[in-house]
């Protein structure tokens, strides 16, 4: 986080890497299968509560890193990580806007200076690949 720090990946992380790597076939399926199995249940619900999924062009390459909802504001998304906590489903929020992290603000950022990012930021929840 300073000068001299070293973001190098220990041995046994490198290894874990390894493995992974190893084995990307199988865990991109698995992946993909979810991503799809998500997109197909929850589409007709999103069309009903205005949640928006993703979408990814035809000119694209999905990596399959991730499935995330836009619900259409911050109440409702934490009302559903709730709601699917109580259940055992660990739903998270994702992102931080840069400029509010301590970091960012260490920088001169304040609320309101990426209205768009901070709206997404609100609304955005990412669900499980688990």
């Amino acid at each position: 986080m300073d000068i001299g720090s070293s973001f190098l990946p220990s041995d046994i992380l490198a290894a874990y890497l390894y493995g992974q790597l190893e084995q990307r076939e199988r865990i991109q399926s698995h992946r993909k299968n979810l991503w799809h199995t998500y997109r197909a249940g929850l589409a007709d619900w999103a069309d009903q509560l205005d949640v928006q999924l993703p979408t990814v062009p035809e000119y694209c390459e999905q990596s399959y890193h991730m499935f995330y909802m836009l619900m259409p504001n911050l109440d409702v998304r934490q009302r559903l990580i709730m709601y699917l906590r109580e259940r055992g489903i660990y739903s998270v929020f994702h992102y931080l806007p840069l400029h509010l992290s301590d970091m960012g603000r260490g920088f001169g950022g304040h609320e309101g200076d990426c209205p768009v990012t901070e709206r997404v930021s609100d609304q955005l929840i990412r669900l499980p690949f688990h």
